[in-house]
């Protein structure tokens, strides 16, 4: 199985996947390809059509699209348990999954992802203002009713937990305040000892987005 992602430091969709892998310990060879430069199109081309990362090799299979990808692996290499197993409680986090995947432009627009920056500050635009409120209406919810089997979104870690853990990484950028249940759970997210380590490579990386240095 093959990985295909972009510069740790900005790539937050590449992060997606190379979680999950990561987490449910199931072995992957990694290729790190820098993103805009003069050559990251041809870099790209042997592995997929698209021209973007991530994308997935594994048997013969190509799979490209963070969400994609997750759900591939949940369904070839974990039977299932990406997912919560309660058909309610999966419907729900395949929503939030999917809200992530399709929605807030504002957050993805406004705050890049960049995890060697700190302290950052940007202005509080009204369309940040409502992505941040329906975040953290959202883990507030979600906390609070799966808070009893554990410290994860769903209470044990899931496909859901990747799509958002880019998120906890923006709100430690930009030095986000969020409500005590938030804050615990970006604390837990970041302490995960797979993102300290992708957070530890992508401070190693050299390469700089120009677009994605946002904030003062």
């Amino acid at each position: 199985m093959k990985l295909i992602i972009g510069n740790k430091n900005y790539s937050s969709w590449s992060l997606r996947p190379w979680l999950l892998l990561s987490v449910y310990d199931i072995p992957f060879e990694e290729l790190r390809i820098p993103l805009f430069t003069e050559h990251t199109k041809q870099a790209l081309a042997p592995y997929t059509d698209a021209g973007k990362v991530p994308v997935l090799h594994d048997d013969g299979a190509v799979v490209w699209d963070s969400l994609a990808i997750c759900e591939y692996v949940s369904e070839q290499h974990l039977d299932g348990r990406g997912w919560p197993a309660e058909v309610a409680e999966r419907a729900e986090a395949r929503s939030c999954s999917a809200e992530m995947h399709s929605g807030f432009f504002h957050l993805r627009n406004e705050l890049p992802m960049n995890c060697r920056a700190t302290n950052r500050m940007v202005a509080m635009t009204p369309g940040l203002a409502a992505d941040l409120q329906r975040i953290e209406a959202m883990w507030t919810g979600l906390r609070r009713r799966y808070a009893h089997r554990g410290p994860w979104l769903f209470g044990e870690f899931s496909i859901t937990d990747c799509m958002y853990a880019p998120v906890a990484s923006r709100f430690r950028t930009y030095g986000i305040d969020l409500a005590p249940a938030c804050a615990a759970y970006v604390e837990h997210v970041l302490a995960n000892r797979y993102m300290l380590l992708w957070c530890g490579q992508a401070r190693d990386e050299r390469e700089t987005i120009d677009a994605e240095e946002v904030g003062l």
